[in-house]
C-alpha cells in the first residue's frame, strides 16, 4: 500500500519552508507506510530535538491530492484542543505543493479484533459524544449531503453491469438499490464524524488512549457511522470477525436502528464495488483493490444480516438463481 515520496525527495523549497515552520533543521526522517496518497508522510526529528509529522504532496501525479491536504488543514483548525487528534503546527501552500505539519504521535495501528477492537470503538464513541463549538459544527459539511451522490452505486451497477459482480448481488440488485436509497438520510446528525476511519487512520497510544488521524473528509452526521466503518474494516482483515456481537453490545451503536445499518451497508457496498471497477487514479495504484475489499466486506455482512441472523428481525433478500453460487 506504500506509494509514497520520502522527505528527501520533496522539492528543496518545500523542505526549507517546512523547516521554517519547525524552527529547526530536520536531521532524520522516517517515511510511514499506509494510506493512499502519492505524497510524503514522514516522522521527522529536528536538530533541536523536537519530533513532528510532515505530509506533503504536489499536483503531480494526482491533481486532487493537494486539495485534500488543504481541506485537512482547515478541519484541524476547527477541532477543539481537548480532542485526541494531532495538533496542527503549520501549513505550507505555494499553489502547487501543500505541506501539513502536525505534532508527532507515538503510537501504533490497532488490530481490529478482541480487546483492541473494543478499545477503538470506545475511542470512536468518545469522539462522537464530544461537544463541538457551534461555529465548528456549522463549518463542517453535512454527511448526508457529502455521500448522497456516491451512494447510488447500485444504480450504476444495474445500468452498466460488469461480469465480476457477486451472484447474490446480481440476483438482488434492484432490492439493493432500493435499500441503499435510504443510506444518506440514515446518516443525519450533529456529531463529529471522521468519515474515512479504518485501522491505518487510528493510533493506539501507550497511555491506553487512541488518536484519530487523517481528517480531510470530516463532516457532521450520525454518531455511529465511524464505528460502523471500523467494523467493516475489521471484516476486511478477518471475514469471520463477529461484527454482529460488537453491533449489539457496544454503546457506540445505541442510536443506530437495524434499518439504518442495513441501508448504509448497502449504500457503502454499492459505492465501493462500483468505484473499484474504474481505472486507478494517477499515482494511487492500490486504491481500487482497497475499494473492492471494502465493498465485498460490506456485501458479505449485509447478506448475512438479510439472510435472517437471529434477533435481527429483517426481511430476507432473494437467493441466487438455481445453480448460481
Amino acid at each position: 500500500m506504500n506509494n509514497r515520496l520520502g522527505w528527501h525527495q520533496l522539492p528543496g523549497q518545500v523542505r526549507s519552508a517546512v523547516e521554517a515552520i519547525l524552527g529547526s533543521p530536520v536531521v532524520s526522517a522516517d517515511s510511514q507506510s499506509g494510506g493512499y496518497s502519492p505524497g510524503s508522510a514522514d516522522r521527522v526529528l529536528t536538530k533541536a530535538g523536537d519530533r513532528f509529522f510532515v505530509k506533503a504532496v504536489g499536483s503531480e501525479p494526482n491533481p486532487d491530492s493537494p486539495g485534500l491536504h488543504r481541506r485537512e488543514a482547515r478541519v484541524m483548525e476547527l477541532l477543539p484542543a481537548h480532542l485526541p487528534v494531532p495538533k496542527l503546527a503549520g501549513v505550507y501552500d505555494d499553489g502547487d505543493w501543500v505541506a501539513v505539519v502536525l505534532a508527532d504521535v507515538e503510537g501504533r495501528h490497532p488490530r481490529l479484533s478482541g480487546t483492541e477492537l473494543h478499545r477503538v470503538l470506545d475511542a470512536v464513541d468518545l469522539f462522537a459524544a464530544a461537544p463541538l463549538p457551534a461555529a465548528a459544527l456549522a463549518a463542517l459539511p453535512s454527511l448526508p449531503d457529502e455521500v448522497r451522490s456516491v451512494f447510488d452505486g447500485w444504480k450504476r451497477l444495474r445500468t452498466a453491469p460488469f461480469a465480476g459482480l457477486d451472484p447474490w448481488a446480481a440476483a438482488n440488485i434492484a432490492a439493493l438499490e432500493s435499500l441503499a436509497a435510504g443510506g444518506a438520510d440514515a446518516l443525519q446528525g450533529d456529531h463529529l464524524v471522521h468519515v474515512d476511519l479504518r485501522a491505518d487512520n487510528i493510533l493506539l497510544t501507550g497511555d491506553g488512549g487512541a488518536v484519530l488521524v487523517d481528517w480531510p473528509w470530516a463532516a457532521r452526521g450520525a454518531s455511529w457511522f465511524d464505528a460502523l466503518t471500523v467494523l467493516v474494516d475489521a471484516r476486511v482483515g478477518d471475514p469471520g470477525c463477529d461484527t454482529e456481537a460488537a453491533l449489539r453490545q457496544h454503546r457506540a451503536f445505541a442510536g443506530a436502528s437495524t434499518e439504518h445499518i442495513d441501508a448504509v451497508l448497502a449504500a457503502l457496498a454499492g459505492y465501493f464495488i462500483d468505484s473499484s471497477r474504474a481505472p486507478a487514479p494517477p499515482g494511487i495504484p492500490t486504491l481500487r483493490e482497497f475499494q473492492r475489499a471494502e465493498g465485498e466486506a460490506c456485501l458479505s455482512w449485509l447478506r448475512e444480516r438479510r439472510g435472517g441472523r437471529p434477533g435481527l428481525g429483517v426481511a430476507v433478500l432473494g437467493s441466487p438463481p438455481a445453480g448460481v453460487r
